[in-house]
């Protein structure tokens, strides 16, 4: 299946997985942004902040994303991931500036090699594979951050307990922002081809985000 990752894609994909990985470092090193205070920034601090976003937005983004590719394959479309330029400066700026993430690094982009469309029920399903990938990795993180040591890790300063819950909260982010059903984003899909489907994804994308700040 990784032949089909063209050249080009993976080097919008890296792009993507950079910016995205600097946001998160920099709300991490600057929560309100250059806007508000500023603490000093220890180096090193910086690095592991950059090193935990790497892995975990870049297991989050890139799963992500393929989960969209590869089930648009199944269904026998050809799909593939393009970087928005303007989207990931955003993305920067606004951490820069105010604390806040707008992830939105570009789509998976379907092609039909015969003309036919998508059908409700396809789009819906490539739609929701994206952030069910992501609750996935939520579990998985989560297992991680238990198996650490927990808030008694963290407090310590355990690595894998930071990782593990970086990871729930960045893919748990990632899942809530794109199953709001609004403009071109996952949930819009989800939502037109199965409304109890859309309810128990965005409830469990959003709870599992709330709950993982009680983890502090």
């Amino acid at each position: 299946m990784l032949e089909r990752i063209t050249r080009r894609e993976e080097a919008d994909l890296f792009v993507a997985w950079m910016a995205i990985a600097l946001s998160f470092t920099i709300i991490n090193l600057t929560p309100y942004g250059i806007l508000g205070p500023i603490a000093s920034i220890d180096p090193l601090n910086a690095l592991i902040y950059f090193g935990i976003a790497l892995l975990t937005v870049g297991i989050g983004f890139i799963l992500h994303e393929m989960a969209h590719k590869f089930v648009a394959i199944r269904f026998g479309y050809w799909a593939e991931f393009v970087k928005d330029n303007t989207m990931l400066l955003v993305a920067v700026v606004m951490a820069a500036l105010v604390g806040f993430v707008f992830a939105a690094p570009g789509a998976t982009v379907i092609y039909s090699p015969d003309g036919r469309g998508l059908s409700r029920e396809q789009n819906g399903i490539i739609s929701a594979a994206g952030p069910v990938i992501n609750l996935v990795l939520c579990i998985l993180f989560a297992a991680l951050f238990f198996i650490a040591g927990g808030v008694m890790a963290l407090k310590t300063g355990s690595l894998p307990a930071k990782i593990g819950l970086a990871g729930i909260q960045i893919n748990a982010m990632i899942a809530a922002f794109n199953l709001l059903p609004v403009s071109i984003l996952d949930g819009r899909k989800v939502l037109a081809w199965n409304f109890v489907i859309f309810i128990v994804l965005i409830v469990a994308a959003f709870g599992t985000l709330v709950a993982s700040f009680y983890l502090l």
